[in-house]
């Protein structure tokens, strides 16, 4: 039987399956990367992370990806489709109620930023109802150069493209954004939106991207959520943190 719920059959299931869930995003990339790549990151992580839980008798499915979140700050951007937090954190608690009734534990797995306080919004109203859920998010470890973790569509997402979708990455495309530390825009870009500090869009420098350090990162995301789901100790915001951070 297939891991993916949307091939499989219900003669297939017996019940009780861990159900991990991919939550991304479409929204703007930059000049240089694709609307989906938040979507490509979740459902990359879950689908590596699924096949080693497998492969140690965990009973796994993978849903079919959420390809819209809540994307608001990108809104300026063509392309960019969000429903919003509200609508978000209702879609979750939603699909959770209806899961659960066959399913096992049900696990986000977010590969979006702006959707975090949709998706602990609904993690903890359906662990108020006794549902057995928890979330993880697709955050790799430091990288190994000492290179900042930027934040959108810079080295970091730039690596994971190429690593993951590199027939969908422009890099004769690729330029710097906003070079600034996040905490110093993010009031402005939650009143202004991205456009506001970075006109290309891009929070970060994709210079040094490379497949290679993707395939690293990418390890590192599956390992952290391999180690969370395995330890299921949900914290006051139902996020599930792995044993022992990865750093390479």
């Amino acid at each position: 039987m297939s891991d993916l719920l949307a091939r499989a059959r219900t003669s297939e299931l017996s019940g009780g399956q861990m159900l991990l869930i991919p939550v991304g995003s479409t929204e703007q990339h930059g000049p240089h990367l694709p609307l989906g790549m938040d979507t490509v990151i979740a459902q990359a992580v879950a689908h590596r992370a699924a096949d080693v839980m497998r492969d140690g008798g965990v009973d796994v499915l993978i849903a079919p990806a959420l390809a819209y979140g809540a994307s608001g700050e990108h809104q300026h951007f063509a392309g960019t489709i969000s429903i919003g937090l509200e609508a978000l954190q209702h879609l979750l608690v939603e699909l959770v109620r209806s899961a659960g009734s066959w399913a096992g534990r049900c696990v986000f797995v977010n590969g979006h930023g702006g959707n975090v306080s949709a998706v602990v919004a609904a993690v903890c109203q359906l662990r108020v109802e006794g549902r057995d859920v928890g979330w993880t998010a697709c955050v790799p470890s430091p990288q190994a150069d000492g290179a900042p973790i930027d934040s959108h569509a810079g080295r970091v997402e730039t690596s994971l493209a190429l690593a993951l979708a590199p027939d969908d990455v422009r890099l004769d495309k690729a330029e710097p954004g906003a070079l600034e530390p996040l905490a110093a825009l993010l009031s402005r870009m939650r009143a202004e939106g991205v456009a506001s500090v970075s006109p290309n869009g891009v929070l970060g420098d994709p210079a040094g991207a490379s497949a290679q350090e993707g395939g690293r990162l990418l390890c590192s995301m599956v390992t952290d959520v391999i180690s969370s789901v395995e330890a299921w100790a949900p914290d006051g915001q139902g996020r599930l943190r792995p044993r022992r951070r990865r750093v390479a």
